[in-house]
Parts: structure tokens; sequence; C-alpha cells
């Protein structure tokens, strides 16, 4: 697969702590970005962080929280990212989550795979 030029970038913010069925959301969704033949998706686990409820989750030592912040990040053409929407709605109302979605426009400078990959 290669992709050039202009595609979107869809960040999906979540809870550490939500699951469906037992299994991560997080994992839950780049399995199903995966099954539905997006490009790639990455899972970054912030350090700190606060939503509506305006409670400070962090990584400190002292303050430890089991509910860390989880950002997803899925970058393809605007076309497979929209069609993608629908699951995503999908996953967050079966693990009853909430959560925050965005989409921006990206820039693809270089996208390149190993041979054996």
């Amino acid at each position: 697969m290669e992709l050039q030029g202009s595609a979107k970038l869809m960040r999906i913010l979540i809870g550490e702590t939500d699951k469906i069925k037992h299994k991560p959301l997080y994992e839950v969704i780049v399995e199903r970005a995966r099954k539905n033949g997006l490009a790639g998706a990455t899972v970054l686990r912030g350090i700190l962080g606060f939503g509506p409820t305006s409670r400070i989750r962090s990584a400190k030592i002292l303050d430890l929280s089991t509910d860390l912040p989880i950002v997803i990040e899925i970058v393809d053409e605007e076309a497979k990212i929209n069609s993608f929407l629908p699951v995503i709605h999908e996953l967050f109302d079966e693990a009853n989550s909430g959560g925050l979605v965005t989409m921006e426009t990206v820039t693809i400078i270089k996208y390149t795979h190993s041979e054996t990959a």
C-alpha cells in the first residue's frame, strides 16, 4: 500500500480502563482498524490528563492512576477513515464509554515498510 499527499488523521481519546467483554477498548479498535484494511494504527499511553470530570489522572508513583488517558491515531485516505467512523460509534456504544474523536487533514511525507513486513 502506498499513501501520498493529503490524508486524514483520526485521533481517538479514551480511558485505559474502557473495555468490551473484558478486552481493552484500544485493542478492539486497533483490531477492527486492521480488519477494515486501514493503513495502520498507533496506541499511545498518556502520563497525565483529565477529561470532562476534571479529575486528573497521573502516572506519578505517589498518585498512580489505573485509568490513564489512551490516544489511538489512525492515518489513511479520507474515504477509508470516514467509512470507519460508524465502527467507532458502535464500539463506544458497546463499551458504554466516553471519549473524544477528532479528525484533521495531514500531509503524508513518506510512508514505507520493509519488504518482510
